[in-house]
């Protein structure tokens, strides 16, 4: 049932520069595209590892479409030349929305979501969990990771995993919950807290502040829709609930500061594209900066890197649904 393929393929040359205009009317630096090798290409996360770049991403024959998902990894030393290190699989399943982190043993570890169908019906959702050697260029073959069975339903979707002091936590979320899951080796994911938030919660976040408290970003499908902010001490058990004003898709945040957030997301209004937010501890956004985006597109990753903020995600504004890589600089995340 599970296998790994593992693909170096040719160097890709980054390609297709665009810009755009943000909310205060000055230029965005060039965006390139550096995937567009399946039918559609989606759903990606950004990592720096061993001197590296790291961008994951799902490959599939559309958004939603059945048994045919895989998660494609590329490696690149400069952002310009990449090659794909692994393209993890297992047979008649999706693999879906591939997140990466660095294990506290100094490893790569994709995360991923594997549904099973009856037709075209979900009937099982379970985290799927792929860890790298030592050098970051071999990935094992893909293991479904346990949920603890006081909280375990037919669908257990973990969406992205943080480490914070030796320990992984992850939102899990079921159809209208989340809980708050912890790790020590993403094999097994224990039941910590759940948080009470109503309009169908589901994709979150966490990153935690440098004293220790951690921040969840999550995305509501139903109600009004807008995004919420849940933050806790440790344990982390009791939540406090902060609402913004924008909706979210597949949203990602970094600390830029103690006082403010940068926020990646799918905008909705006035039309559907990839932007910046910078927000401040409660989402209330100061700042927009958009990049080029429209139709299906989203799901960022995001890293800080050499005074910049380097920032993956996908989108259909050039026809082909692709992956592109954006650079901005941290100058133009400040201010109005």
């Amino acid at each position: 049932m599970k296998r790994l393929s593992i693909l170096f393929a040719a160097a890709i040359t980054l390609q297709a520069c665009a810009v755009s205009k943000n909310t205060a009317g000055s230029e965005t630096p060039a965006v390139e595209k550096i995937w567009d090798q399946a039918p559609h290409n989606a759903f990606t996360d950004l990592l720096r590892f061993n001197d590296a770049f790291y961008c994951a991403f799902r490959e599939g024959s559309g958004h939603v479409s059945g048994p045919d998902g895989k998660a494609r990894v590329l490696r690149s030393k400069d952002s310009k030349q990449w090659e794909s290190v692994a393209l993890l699989e297992v047979k008649d399943r999706d693999v879906r929305d591939p997140k990466l982190s660095v294990t506290p043993d100094g490893r790569v570890m994709v995360l991923m979501d594997v549904e099973a169908h009856e037709g075209k019906k979900v009937i099982s959702r379970k985290p799927l969990i792929s860890v790298s050697d030592a050098s970051g260029t071999t990935f094992s073959t893909p293991w479904e990771s346990v949920v603890d069975p006081a909280i375990a339903s037919w669908s257990d979707w973990v969406w992205r995993l943080t480490w914070h002091q030796g320990t992984g936590y992850a939102i899990l979320y079921q159809v209208n919950k989340i809980y708050l899951v912890s790790t020590n080796d993403g094999r097994y994911f224990q039941h910590v807290s759940q948080i009470e938030v109503d309009g169908a919660p589901n994709e979150c976040t966490i990153r935690f502040d440098k004293n220790g408290n951690m921040y969840v970003l999550i995305r509501r499908e139903k109600a009004d829709q807008v995004g919420m902010i849940a933050t806790a001490t440790a344990p982390y058990k009791q939540w406090r609930l902060s609402k913004m004003e924008h909706r979210l898709g597949g949203p990602n945040f970094l600390f830029l500061n103690n006082e403010t957030l940068v926020m990646g997301t799918r905008q909705y209004k006035p039309k559907v594209s990839t932007v910046v937010y910078i927000t401040d501890l409660k989402g209330h956004v100061r700042k927009s900066i958009h990049v080029p985006s429209a139709g299906d597109n989203s799901y960022p990753g995001m890293l800080f890197y050499k005074g910049k903020l380097w920032m993956s995600y996908y989108s259909s504004h050039e026809g082909k649904t692709s992956i592109y890589l954006a650079k901005i600089p941290l100058k133009q995340l400040k201010g109005r």
